[in-house]
């Protein structure tokens, strides 16, 4: 079952497409590469013996990094026009 510490995920997704960001990945596969640490965290950590489940799960949470990270880097961006 989907416990509410497996969310910690999240951060870690985030930080691994950061990693990713900086070797140089082009940014329109990102959010691409999220979804596939998600998936793999779903069906490694979160479901080991369900793969439809670990997937479902999987996408997810890399959904919801890529909108933590986007969420994150616009509300950043605005505050940085505002400060000029």
């Amino acid at each position: 079952m989907f416990e509410i510490y497996d969310v910690a995920l999240i951060p870690l997704i985030v930080g691994l497409v950061q990693v990713l960001k900086t070797m140089g990945l082009s940014r329109k596969f990102l959010p691409l590469a999220a979804i596939i640490f998600g998936i793999g965290g779903g069906i490694f950590y979160v479901y080991p013996d369900d793969i439809k489940g670990g997937i479902i799960v999987g996408i997810m949470l890399g959904l919801s990094s890529s909108g933590l990270y986007s969420g994150t880097k616009n509300t950043f961006e605005k505050q940085g026009e505002c400060d000029s």
